[in-house]
C-alpha cells in the first residue's frame, strides 16, 4: 500500500497546493474527516472549517471556507472559495470582522442577514483559530 497520496486544493484565487501528503484532516459538514492514502471514493460539501495535511511526518494547517471534496484510493481534491495558511491571516482584519458581525448580531435583521452575518462570523472565528497553529 502506498505510504503516500496526491492532494490538490484549488481556492477560487489561487493553487494553494498540489503534491503528496500522508494523511488528511478536514472538518466535514457531519464532523472531521481523515483521509489516508488507499480511502474509499468519496464526495461531499465542506463547511468553513480547518483543514491540516501531513507532509514527511509535518502537520501544515489551513483555514478554508465552503468547498467539496473528492477523494480516490490514490488522490483528493479539494474545491474551495477561499484557502489560508495561518501566516497569511491577517490577524486585525479578522477580529474587526468577528467584532462587526458580533454587533451586526445584536441588530434587528431578516432571515437572510442573520445567516449571512453569521457565517461572516464563522469565517472571522474560524481564520483567527487558524492563525495559532504552527507546523508540528
Amino acid at each position: 500500500m502506498a505510504k503516500t497520496f496526491y492532494l490538490e486544493i484549488i481556492a477560487t484565487d489561487r493553487v494553494f497546493f498540489q503534491g503528496n501528503v500522508e494523511h488528511l484532516v478536514i472538518t466535514a459538514l457531519d464532523g472531521l474527516l481523515g483521509i489516508l492514502p488507499g480511502h474509499e471514493p468519496l464526495v461531499t460539501c465542506l463547511p468553513v472549517g480547518e483543514l491540516k495535511y501531513m507532509i514527511e511526518g509535518v502537520w501544515r494547517y489551513a483555514a478554508i471556507s465552503e468547498g467539496f471534496i473528492e477523494v480516490m484510493p490514490d488522490r483528493a481534491v479539494i474545491l474551495a472559495d477561499h484557502c489560508e495558511l495561518p501566516e497569511e491571516i491577517d490577524i486585525k482584519r479578522a477580529e474587526e470582522e468577528k467584532q462587526r458581525a458580533e454587533e451586526m448580531l445584536k441588530q434587528k435583521q431578516s432571515i437572510r442577514d442573520y445567516y449571512m452575518t453569521q457565517a461572516a462570523l464563522n469565517r472571522a472565528m474560524n481564520r483567527l483559530k487558524v492563525s495559532q497553529k504552527k507546523f508540528k
